[in-house]
């Protein structure tokens, strides 16, 4: 045991023993979601990559969720344009598209959706139009994630384009869109949800990715144009995603290697104040046991001839039986046909 302790020594330990708890974090007030998420809820989500991150935290522990009909999308004007053609059931057709570099496209989806072949392109905007059509007009609630207030003008016809295709530079305008604007276009929008699906309910985010190719100034000019406009908006919850990593976190340690995009310590921070002030207290045991089966399903042992890896999967799939049956809601097919196939594949070596 030490006694030679100095005086100095002493004096701080009496310090710190009477001196407050350092808070390492900014305090951030998050109010709790009214009517918060049970499993029963369909929740859509659109908008920026961020929304993708929220969608598979979501989808992980078996949520109902859809998102992102025309794919990634930025710019408020593109997301209520996206979503208006959900709305309506829009059935894009050939005069839709534009062919460039050997690729047919649609100014208003992503490239995930072009094609070699116009027909197959239609055919996959068009499938999950109708597919999302059906989802929103039963969906709990909607989750919009703003990205950035700049958008892209094609000068030939005077639209504001979702993805430029990487077409060439002369051939658009790019604008900084006023909060007026961005307002109006989010107001628009909830009068068509609400008498879509008078049920649903609007839940807003805003990306905290850096659109740092603006310029920094421009992209906080640009968030601050999102920020003002949905604050505008009346019978809405605001999540802010935006805030926790920008006011909270605050650290390019919580950023990936381009100290752009938010990385998984931070999304995985922001997806446990979503869970602590978005979604049902009821529901969070059952997220657990989802998450072990999550786990389990994407599991890749070293031999799957080995004894304890066939009682590994046995104990799995009696465990997701059991989820499937005392929660009907959940949908664990996946799941089920794989560890049984995994069983019979055993079984006929």
């Amino acid at each position: 045991m030490r006694t030679d302790f100095s005086e100095d020594y002493l004096i701080s330990e009496i310090l710190y023993l009477f001196l407050p708890a350092m808070n390492f974090f900014l305090p951030i007030d998050i109010p709790l979601l009214p009517g918060p998420l049970r499993y029963q809820d369909k929740i859509y989500l659109t908008g920026s990559c961020f929304t993708e991150h929220m969608s598979r935290f979501l989808s992980k522990v078996k949520f109902q969720v859809a998102d992102n009909t025309h794919g990634i999308l930025f710019n408020p004007l593109s997301i209520c344009r996206s979503m208006q053609d959900v709305i309506e059931c829009r059935e894009y057709q050939a005069e839709d598209l534009f062919f460039l570099d050997e690729y047919w496209h649609s100014w208003f989806h992503h490239s995930d959706f072009s094609d070699l072949d116009q027909e197959l392109c239609l055919s996959k905007i068009n499938e999950r139009i109708r597919a999302h059509h059906l989802f929103l007009k039963e969906a709990g609630y909607i989750m919009i994630t703003l990205g950035s207030a700049f958008a892209y003008k094609l000068l030939s016809s005077g639209q504001y384009v979702s993805n430029n295709h990487r077409a060439p530079h002369h051939w658009f305008s790019k604008e900084l869109l006023s909060a007026e604007t961005i307002q109006n276009a989010l107001q628009q929008l909830q009068k068509m949800l609400t008498e879509f699906n008078p049920a649903c309910k609007l839940i807003f985010t805003v990306s905290p990715v850096r659109h740092s190719r603006d310029g920094v100034v421009e992209n906080n000019r640009s968030k601050a144009r999102l920020l003002e406009a949905i604050h505008n908006l009346q019978n809405i919850y605001y999540f802010p995603a935006y805030e926790i990593v920008i006011d909270v976190l605050r650290d390019y340690r919580f950023y990936d290697a381009d100290l752009v995009h938010p990385n998984y310590a931070a999304t995985q921070f922001v997806w446990e104040k979503f869970t602590a002030h978005c979604i049902d207290p009821d529901c969070l045991p059952i997220m657990k046991e989802m998450e072990e089966i999550s786990k389990a399903f994407t599991h890749r042992p070293k031999s799957t001839e080995s004894r304890a890896h066939q009682l590994f999967v046995s104990r799995c799939l009696d465990k997701a039986t059991s989820l499937q049956q005392r929660y009907p809601y959940l949908d664990l097919s996946r799941e089920i046909a794989s560890f049984h196939q995994q069983q019979i594949f055993q079984t006929e070596q």
